[in-house]
């Protein structure tokens, strides 16, 4: 079976929690069940400005051949002045208005579109939904095409373009039952064959130091946070937050902020902001922090909450995030909140009791073995993706297609 991933940025540079998982269902479909898959993206590395940083052309990655594509254009200045009007009324854009947005976000790639559709692959990988790869390119491919949508709810999803590029999948990949659930709920696809997946996850891949030394911290107790450091993420709420926790609460503990920064965090000494860090230094931070702090509110899935489980490290989500409060809920292994009092009452149990960490751990340690592990993960990937080459393309409705306004 050939497998074609498109995805606006491709790599292990990238920092992104759909490009990640897009890389990496794409190697394990490679290792673990021999297909033979290409990965289809941008020489883009930041998701803001879209960049050329890469060399464009064919390379391989991990068994994975990558085709790299300049962009025609990156994200415009006009996109900030439609995207704050759009945001008020999302519904009530006009498809064209809608288009617009798609198409000043960036990456606006017709040299990548039009390789993937003389690519000859099986099936096509559309990974995330939010960007021009995807939106132009999900209906105009000629094989069967998979949509990843990696959606939460955010402003964009209810814009009238995405009404059709939902229409032209001929199969959905969800991350969680929330995910599903919300997709479900503004789009007309509860018939398309579907599966809900999440990604697999590797065991502990760290170089055994200890995380204090990682951070500069020494022995210090410590809670983490791992991701973007971006307002978007949560990260400046939190650490706000935590400022405000550590008035109330004297003493040693110290929170880390762990990757690429987005957002200014103001100084405080006990706020550590490492910026991008190696995978190594980043499983050893975990392994050794109190507790693993996901303050995203606007979250498909989180692998770094299942990443902190792996080492038997408690989580704690924002109450906000349907995806992330699911794992929590489902394992029996984080807890979340909804306001500082809450998190200041979560920070004092789990702090006062080693034993309810342990426990809290050890659940969604025992979740991830039962879900997330990937030969098993990847093996119903590669069975749904041969039903969906079966069933072969499909045209959408076309009163779905009309259903918006010009």
């Amino acid at each position: 079976m050939r497998v074609a991933f498109v995805t606006p940025r491709y790599g292990t540079e990238v920092m992104g929690g759909a490009e990640t998982a897009a890389r990496l269902l794409a190697e394990h479909l490679v290792s673990e069940c021999g297909a033979e898959v290409e990965a289809y993206s941008t020489c883009a590395l930041d998701h803001v400005t879209w960049r050329d940083e890469l060399d464009p052309g064919e390379s391989v990655l991990n068994g994975v051949r990558v085709h790299r594509f300049r962009s025609a254009g990156g994200r415009d200045r006009a996109f900030y002045e439609l995207d704050g009007r759009l945001r008020l009324g999302p519904r009530h854009a006009t498809r064209r208005e809608s288009e617009r947005w798609v198409e000043l976000n960036g990456p606006v790639t017709p040299d990548l579109l039009e390789a993937v559709r003389g690519s000859g692959a099986d099936v096509v990988a559309f990974y995330p939904y939010l960007y021009y790869p995807t939106v132009f390119g999900i209906g105009s491919v000629p094989m069967p095409s998979v949509l990843h949508p990696a959606a939460h709810d955010e402003p964009a999803l209810y814009l009238p373009v995405f009404r059709t590029t939902y229409a032209s999948a001929d199969a959905l990949c969800y991350h969680t039952v929330a995910e599903r659930q919300l997709v479900q709920r503004l789009h007309a696809v509860a018939e398309r064959p579907q599966i809900v997946l999440g990604l697999g996850v590797g065991d502990n891949a760290g170089a055994g130091r200890p995380g204090g030394e990682v951070l500069g911290i020494g022995d210090r107790p410590y809670i983490v946070s791992v991701g973007r450091v971006d307002d978007h993420k949560g990260s400046s709420m939190l650490a706000a937050f935590f400022r405000q926790y550590k008035a109330r609460r004297p003493g040693p503990l110290a929170l880390a902020l762990v990757g690429p920064v987005a957002t200014t965090i103001p100084p405080h000494p006990d706020v550590v902001v490492t910026g991008a860090v190696s995978e190594a230094d980043k499983w050893d931070v975990v392994r050794d922090a109190q507790a693993s702090v996901s303050a995203s509110a606007l979250e498909s899935f989180s692998l770094v909450v299942l990443e902190a489980w792996v080492q038997g490290v408690p989580v704690v989500v924002n109450a906000a995030c349907p995806p992330t409060r699911e794992h929590c809920e489902r394992s029996g292994g984080g807890l979340w909140f909804g306001s500082y009092r809450e998190l200041e009452a979560l920070l004092d149990r789990l702090l006062a009791d080693p034993a309810l960490r342990r426990e809290l751990g050890r659940r969604g340690r025992a979740y991830v073995e039962r879900h997330y592990r990937w030969p098993v993960l990847i093996r119903r990937y590669e069975r749904f993706l041969e039903t969906v080459v079966a069933r072969g393309r499909r045209q959408p409705s076309p009163s779905v297609l009309a259903a918006d306004p010009a």
